[in-house]
């Protein structure tokens, strides 16, 4: 018996034949080709095009427990385990996500499906394939969710994982967030440092003022504000990791005096108008949403009268962090304390705690561009990877950040710069036009 490529197979027994009726039935439509190879060596190619990516189910119990749910986050369990292996395009295999929740499926398709993934018998040794495996969250919600102890281990959980590792993707600042792309063409080092100067200008920092940097990561913002703008700059983390590193970074550059860091929770952060501005990057999509209005009032209370605040973070497209495919995948596997709101939310709590909201910009490109370049970066290190981090650890990664960059490219999530001001009267905390951001500086 031959294959779709001519190899001569032993004969097929029901389970294979089971499969490859499974198979036609979900993926004739899909809309781009895909190579499958069953545990055994048969291959077909399904779709409608040419196929960019592969699948290979290394056992019948994963075939068996995909086709029986018809789950993506299910699927996605199985190529963490190395059950599954995708070979190609890393983002067509993603597409497979919305082709499964498109599926329109009759009561007897249904019924003749689960079925034939019955007859797919698990070899020995192996579990039924009811129940992929899982790694993901370990701490769990519940009455202590974003709690200060909750936040410090969901941080620790994503961000210490190793600095080496997240070494082999970022810029060589390690700058974790949504660069800045004056044209798609450039760096990501040119890239991260036009995000850098582009804050620092939105914030019209001068010399002298008190700056702090609300989850500071590893150092870049404070670093490159007391350096450019003279700047007096206090970053806070609850990574160690990011905290050690920063520490180094200062005594590295003679920043001592001129750039601080403390290992500390927003809302430990002491003292009444004390800061003449704020900035915050990527973190606020870890405070919960129902500490919103807790993250902005803390703001608040730090920030000077007419002071300015930047928040830089991302957005869904939907309110109140539903239940979905992908936020059970981030929320087990990425970041257990991550929750997104609709930016016109965001910015409806800013003004319920005194801010005035100055310029919003959407930088939602930028973020595409950015995740497809950190997944390049880490795919061609893939080896290099593996010192730091096991196969699954990798596979995270990169599977989470080709996923984001489509989400960001679809216009399903979204990144916003919002700048805003404490209301204080007669205050003229920006000038009257955007001019001066994009003056030579």
């Amino acid at each position: 018996m031959e294959n779709t490529y001519g190899e001569n197979l032993a004969p097929l027994d029901a389970g294979v034949e089971s499969a490859k009726y499974i198979l036609h039935r979900l993926f004739d439509s899909f809309e781009g080709g895909i190579r499958f190879r069953l545990w055994e060596g048969t291959e077909l190619q399904l779709g409608r095009g040419n196929p960019r990516m592969g699948l290979t189910f290394h056992s019948p119990a994963a075939f068996r427990g995909m086709a029986l749910n018809r789950d993506p986050l299910r699927l996605a369990e199985f190529y963490l385990h190395g059950d599954v292996d995708i070979e190609g395009d890393i983002y067509s295999a993603i597409k497979i996500r919305w082709h499964l929740e498109a599926l329109r499926l009759t009561l007897g398709d249904k019924l003749r499906l689960a079925f034939k993934a019955l007859m797919i018998r698990a070899r020995h040794g192996e579990n039924d394939g009811d129940q992929a495996p899982r790694w993901g969250r370990a701490i769990g919600r519940g009455a202590e969710s974003f709690s200060k102890d909750y936040n410090s281990d969901a941080v620790s959980f994503h961000y210490d994982v190793s600095d080496d590792f997240y070494r082999l993707w970022l810029d060589e600042r390690m700058v974790y967030s949504c660069a800045y792309y004056e044209d798609a063409d450039q760096t990501l080092e040119q890239a991260q440092e036009n995000k850098l100067d582009h804050i620092c200008r939105k914030l019209r920092l001068k010399p002298g003022e008190q700056l702090l940097d609300i989850g500071c990561g590893w150092g870049a913002l404070v670093c490159w504000a007391a350096e450019h703008y003279g700047v007096q700059a206090h970053g806070i983390t609850l990574s160690r990791h990011q905290h050690d590193h920063v520490q180094r970074l200062i005594e590295a550059r003679g920043l001592q005096g001129r750039v601080s860091v403390a290992l500390m929770d927003y809302r430990d952060v002491p003292g009444e108008a004390r800061y003449d501005k704020l900035v915050s990057v990527g973190m606020f999509e870890h405070v919960g949403l129902k500490n919103l209005p807790t993250y902005f009032q803390t703001a608040m209370r730090l920030l000077k009268p007419g002071g300015l605040f930047l928040n830089h973070g991302i957005t869904s497209e939907e309110g109140g962090w539903e239940t979905s495919v992908g936020t059970e995948f981030i929320n087990r596997y990425v970041f257990p304390d991550g929750e997104l709101e609709t930016v016109s939310t965001v910015q409806q709590i800013m003004e319920d705690n005194g801010f005035e909201l100055h310029d919003v910009e959407g930088l939602r490109q930028h973020y595409a561009l950015t995740l497809r370049e950190w997944v390049k970066r880490l795919e061609d290190r893939h080896e290099l990877a593996l010192h730091y981090v096991n196969e699954p650890t990798y596979r995270i990664w990169v599977l989470y950040m080709a996923a984001s960059a489509l989400q960001f490219e679809e216009g399903i999530t979204g990144i916003y710069q919002i700048l805003a001001s404490r209301r204080h009267a007669w205050s003229r905390p920006v000038p009257l036009t955007r001019r001066d951001l994009y003056e030579a500086r």
